[in-house]
């Protein structure tokens, strides 16, 4: 499967919005799109006014690379977000925001979603007690998430509880760091999702 493999700061940079994907690097002074607000390229800092579709583009890949993903795995969940009773924009990021990937993430379990992707499908995540080593596995409310017992003992993760034991607590995500496990209360209000994204713009854009 194709994967992006060059800098991931150019990716915000060129979308215009951290999107987190540095892990503990972005909440320091060396975050590039901090450094440099522009986007990345000889231009970069000389592009024109996008148009209505550009803008909706934007938009689209923005959330994307918010949560790692390729257009045809994007686009699936754009069509089971439209066939869900609700407002479609808020139907996506709801189904982005349940995957097991991203719910390690938000846990604190892992820096990054890249990361978490990597821990996942190295299979140190188990959901209900039951091994999962599928990044895109989608959680429901109820569902437990919990760092293998064998895992608990890897340096690595060790060293990512330490550094996210001060991550603030979620609503809809309750986190048991003794136990490193977290419990999927909800899934999260549109208001709970720091994605800075108008969604209704990529309901616009599939929709032509």
């Amino acid at each position: 499967m194709a994967r992006y493999t060059e800098a991931v700061c150019r990716i915000c940079r060129r979308e215009g919005d951290k999107l987190f994907l540095k892990g503990d690097r972005c909440y320091t002074d060396k975050c590039a799109i901090q450094k440099r607000p522009y986007a990345p390229g000889q231009h970069g800092q000389g592009r024109k006014k996008a148009s209505e579709y550009g803008t909706q583009l934007r938009e689209k890949q923005k959330a994307k690379k918010y949560y790692g993903l390729l257009e045809s795995q994007f686009h699936g969940y754009f069509e089971i977000a439209e066939k869900k009773q609700g407002v479609t924009g808020e139907n996506l990021l709801k189904i982005l925001e349940s995957r097991l990937d991203n719910v390690v993430y938000r846990a604190g379990f892992a820096m990054s979603r890249p990361e978490a992707r990597q821990l996942v499908s190295h299979a140190h995540f188990t959901v209900n007690g039951k091994k999962v080593n599928i990044p895109s596995y989608l959680v429901k409310p109820g569902d437990v998430v919990a760092i293998k017992e064998s895992s608990l003992g890897s340096d690595k993760i060790k060293a990512v509880l330490e550094a996210n034991a001060s991550r603030p607590a979620l609503n809809w995500l309750s986190v048991d760091k003794n136990k490193a496990q977290a419990t999927v209360v909800s899934l999260p209000a549109r208001d709970e999702i720091d994605l800075q994204v108008e969604e209704h713009l990529i309901v616009e854009l599939y929709s032509k």
